[in-house]
């Protein structure tokens, strides 16, 4: 270990680009840290009250000095970070660069030279304050896109350290990687964890073969005839393994949740609200170029202008959740989904009575899951996706058994939910046939289907995934 490096407590080590609270202004204009929920925090908190865990990250306020903060168990330690590292490390290179070359290139990503220098910049001032916070021998768990050179910082500063990654968003194809002017610097920088984890088989070998052919280092693929089923990098002095490990939900949670008596009643408000239409259909996302809002709603139009769906029995409830709203590219998307729903509306609405329902704001979780139970068919149709754990949350809530799903062959869940309804975004044709066929099912065939889908979810949940990738990574 670096004799420079002053060593910390904490046997394990949560590395994200934010830390699991939000400031809350309060009535009387004081401010304290809420904890905000998410699928990661769940499934970790119970090994991080276990062993002295802590968190490291980013507390979503620039320009501030924040002291450590102690929210149960949980020990958080913020990293400071300017206006200008969040506008270049952040809004740049993490979102404008590597999250669109790392989603099929549906936009344009930008290679700016003093977005790549912040990004570094910044991976180290998170290695840093992970070096200060873990204990001799801890096990460190860094998470995604916006943190890919952390794993090599940290190794350097910290060689005592387990390191895992794991990456929340697919990783591209070789062809689409090699766009990237610091490519090299990003393989070496994750090569620096012992474990890589990513959604797919498909992700892991594409980093294996972009180790060997960037670096000339000696891999073999994952699932090839080794015993646990990873792949491995061989560096001069050590083994970097490299594997699949699908995350999901809190299925137990949302269980439990779909089932309260309050959830229950509020799903059937909803539909009186909506003026107990004979079918409802569902969109949940956060609002960004990813996930094919604007596809769903073309596909809606077609059926509706056609004759195809009755407009006096079918609506929509379409949920956008805000995202990014300083980046030009966002704010015209926004506005080109908000002119979709007004056409709809206006071709197709009544005075009272509109086709489509949007709304662009957060909701409340329990509100939420009122709405999965009240939907006839969860529209998920994103254009590329790591995941979409949106389509296994309102799996996991239909305890009932009902509603169906439809999903796009590009998210990371159509590998694991065979019994959705399956579609190929870019088909707008295959996209109208199977929602009718969705919305038309024959109910036994639909319960057949969700009870496929809901055991698979049950199953494999999100504490599943984490004892899998913490087994893979510290063996005993």
């Amino acid at each position: 270990m670096n004799d420079e490096t002053p060593q910390g407590t904490s046997d394990f080590v949560v590395v994200a680009n934010r830390l699991p609270v939000d400031l809350e202004t309060l009535d009387d204009g004081t401010t304290r840290w809420k904890r905000s929920p998410g699928g990661l925090v769940t499934a970790l908190e119970p090994i991080l009250d276990r062993e002295s865990g802590s968190w490291v990250g980013w507390p979503g306020v620039p320009d501030t000095k924040v002291e450590p903060i102690v929210s149960g168990k949980l020990h958080l330690y913020p990293v400071e970070l300017s206006s200008h590292e969040v506008t270049f490390y952040y809004e740049g290179f993490s979102n404008a660069t590597l999250w669109p070359l790392y989603h099929d290139v549906l936009v344009a990503p930008v290679f700016d030279r003093g977005w790549w220098q912040t990004y570094v910049d910044v991976n180290r001032h998170f290695a840093e304050e992970t070096a200060r916070t873990a204990a001799e021998g801890a096990t460190v768990w860094v998470q995604d896109y916006q943190l890919q050179l952390v794993p090599r910082l940290l190794r350097e500063m910290r060689p005592d350290l387990t390191i895992g990654f794991f990456l929340h968003i697919p990783f591209p194809p070789v062809e689409l990687f090699m766009q990237l002017p610091w490519r090299k610097e990003i393989v070496q920088g994750l090569l620096g964890a012992d474990l890589i984890g990513f959604h797919l088989p498909g992700g892991a070998n594409n980093f294996l073969f972009l180790a060997e052919r960037l670096l000339g280092l000696d891999t073999t693929a994952a699932g090839g005839g080794l015993r646990s089923g990873l792949g491995e990098v061989r560096l001069d002095d050590r083994v970097v393994r490299v594997g699949a490990f699908p995350i999901s939900v809190d299925a137990r949670q949302l269980i439990g949740e779909a089932t309260d008596p309050a959830v229950v009643a509020r799903a059937a408000e909803i539909r009186r609200e909506l003026g107990n239409p004979r079918k409802v259909l569902l969109g949940v996302d956060r609002l960004d170029y990813t996930k094919g809002i604007d596809l769903r709603l073309a596909a809606l139009g077609e059926l509706l202008d056609e004759g195809r769906l009755d407009p006096s029995d079918t609506v929509m409830v379409q949920l956008a959740t805000p995202s990014r709203e300083r980046v030009e590219h966002y704010m015209k998307m926004r506005s080109s989904i908000e002119e979709q729903v007004s056409h709809i509306n206006g071709d197709h609405g009544q005075i009272g009575k509109p086709v489509v329902h949007y709304l662009y704001q957060p909701v409340d979780r329990r509100e939420l899951i009122a709405l999965y139970l009240a939907a006839d068919v969860m529209l998920v149709t994103p254009m590329r996706d790591g995941m979409n754990l949106v389509a296994k949350e309102y799996v996991a809530c239909r305890t009932d058994l009902g509603g169906a799903l439809v999903l796009s062959e590009f998210a990371g869940a159509a590998a694991e939910l065979r019994g959705a309804y399956l579609v190929n975004p870019h088909d707008l044709d295959g996209v109208k046939n199977t929602i009718l066929e969705a919305l038309e099912q024959d109910p036994e065939q639909g319960r057949r289907r969700m009870t496929k889908l809901h055991e698979q979810v049950v199953e494999h949940d999100v504490h599943r995934w984490a004892e899998s990738f913490l087994g893979a990574l510290t063996p005993p």
